[in-house]
């Protein structure tokens, strides 16, 4: 199991650094920059949207984040004479740490339960950044296999520890990844974000999801669609011995590939180490290959669903990843206009069966410049 340090940044927002292997480093050195102390009155403000049953984040504090800053000047690289960023170690494997510039948090609680047209309450919930690398450059494609691992196994520790704080109904990681996608900073990293509701993507998986485990005795809807995807096999990547990787039959993007577990596990936390060790081997293959497609890095955003904290709707909800991507060729992107972002109506470009041949043909190898 991988070893967690925890210390506190100068603001005094939480900083856990997860180090490859079993054996902790030392991490010693202290956050000096002249912070003023993070307070919970600064917490952002959550709105009820009656017309959908939304909650809604009004952060507006987000406008002044840090954006693109050059490489000197990076927040995510260890700490030097001339950048005082926000990982005080000056050598680290993993660092995982409350974001400065939250959507949600940092006081947590629970939200109001019956919410109408101007219903409003506080943001509660946690944000946190998950740096991959010190090494400003590259991606997640580039890591070592035991550097993939560390990152797994610090995704289910923060799982395992934010699913127990008051008020939390879902814990969510995931990868924006590529200026295309939108990102703020280069240094390759992801963030978790634990919501005090339930969002609504995954109140509507939930609930497909539950309707299809109280019709079948206890079957689940990921489980019987694996198995379909596996005997078809048209649109499958990738099977391991507790993995398969495909294309959903689907797919709502020109780039989509769902990773779903042979066993019925609902987060990260509850994965065996076994689990962990070929999850590591297969999402960096697939990332590679999202990379060979093309001459350049293909932007993408890597969702890990978790099945949410409710006790009825989890029993149902598998955990998996569904990896996207809005490129459609080496120099087209898929914007979501009129039908689907005013709709929810997707249109695809592409066949699923299609993307999927094209998908086993890549090679899996590292690029010059992703390591």
């Amino acid at each position: 199991m991988t070893a967690a340090t925890s210390t506190l940044l100068a603001d005094g927002r939480e900083l856990i650094y997860f180090d490859d292997g079993d054996t902790a480093k030392a991490h010693t050195a202290a956050d000096t920059r002249p912070l003023e102390p993070r307070s919970e009155d600064n917490t952002g403000e959550l709105r009820f949207d009656a017309l959908t049953g939304d909650w809604v984040a009004i952060a507006a504090h987000r406008q002044s984040r840090t954006y693109l800053p050059p490489a000197d000047q990076c927040p995510l690289c260890p700490t030097t004479g001339v950048n005082l960023s926000e990982i005080p170690d000056s050598s680290y494997d993993v660092a995982v740490f409350e974001n400065r510039f939250p959507s949600l948090g940092p006081a947590v609680g629970p939200i109001p339960e019956h919410p109408a047209w101007g219903t409003q309450g506080r943001a509660f919930g946690r944000c946190e950044v998950v740096a991959f690398t010190p090494d400003h450059t590259g991606s997640f494609a580039g890591l070592s296999t035991e550097r993939a691992r560390t990152v797994i196994d610090a995704w289910a520790h923060r799982t395992e520890a934010l699913s127990a704080l008051a008020g939390v109904k879902q814990v969510f990681p995931f990868e924006n990844r590529g200026q295309d996608i939108g990102v703020t900073l280069h240094h390759p990293h992801g963030q978790i974000y634990a919501y005090s509701y339930i969002p609504p993507r995954s109140q509507v998986m939930a609930a497909v999801a539950l309707d299809f485990y109280q019709k079948n005795n206890g079957a689940t809807l990921l489980g019987d669609i694996v198995a379909q995807e596996s005997e078809s096999g048209e649109r499958m990547i990738a099977q391991g011995e507790h993995f398969s990787a495909y294309v959903p039959f689907a797919a709502h993007m020109p780039l989509e590939i769902h990773l779903t577990p042979h066993r019925h596990v609902p987060d990260f936390a509850a994965l065996t180490g076994a689990e962990r060790d070929e999850l590591a081997v297969m999402y960096l293959d697939l990332l590679r290959k999202l990379d060979n497609i093309y001459d350049t890095p293909t932007p993408y955003i890597a969702a890990w669903h978790q099945a949410p904290l409710d006790s009825l709707l989890r029993p149902a909800s598998r955990f998996h990843l569904q990896l996207t991507s809005p490129r459609r060729a080496a120099d087209k992107l898929k914007f979501l206009a009129g039908s689907e972002a005013a709709m929810g109506a997707f249109i695809n470009d592409t066949t699923p069966e299609q993307t999927a041949a094209m998908l086993r043909s890549v090679s899996m190898t590292v690029k010059a410049g992703q390591a």
